[in-house]
């Protein structure tokens, strides 16, 4: 016959080295509710042409004067849209258009420095006439 396990403490028939199970609430059938008081504001979208107007500013000044033009045009037509839709980006456009100013300015400023330099020069070859 077999002998019970030697129980020097006292756990009766129990096994000292089982795992006892924890019992745990059960939980409701409704679910959890979260509120979120006080989100953040929700920014206006930005208007995409206030946002090609100032690119179109900053590289005017490699691009010879030309793109200055379009930067002009679209940040004249991207405030009026920004007054009548309310979208943001009313800085970029106005960047755009001081950016698209100066450098449309500087460019023909340049343009007729250096043509009248080739005209200045042109006609001192002609009168200086030749000796042959």
């Amino acid at each position: 016959m077999a002998q019970p396990p030697y129980d020097p403490y006292g756990y009766g028939a129990q096994d000292p080295y089982a795992q006892q199970q924890q019992s745990y609430p059960q939980q409701s059938s409704q679910p959890v509710q979260h509120h979120y008081y006080g989100a953040g504001p929700v920014m206006p979208a930005t208007n995409g042409m206030a946002t090609a107007s100032m690119v179109l500013g900053l590289v005017g000044f490699f691009s010879c004067g030309f793109t200055s033009i379009l930067a002009i045009i679209f940040g004249h037509v991207s405030h009026s849209q920004i007054k009548r839709t309310g979208e943001g980006g009313a800085g970029m456009a106005t960047a755009g258009l001081i950016l698209g100013y100066i450098m449309t300015v500087g460019w023909i400023i340049g343009w007729i420095f250096y043509l009248g330099l080739w005209a200045v020069l042109v006609g001192s070859a002609a009168s200086t006439g030749s000796t042959y």
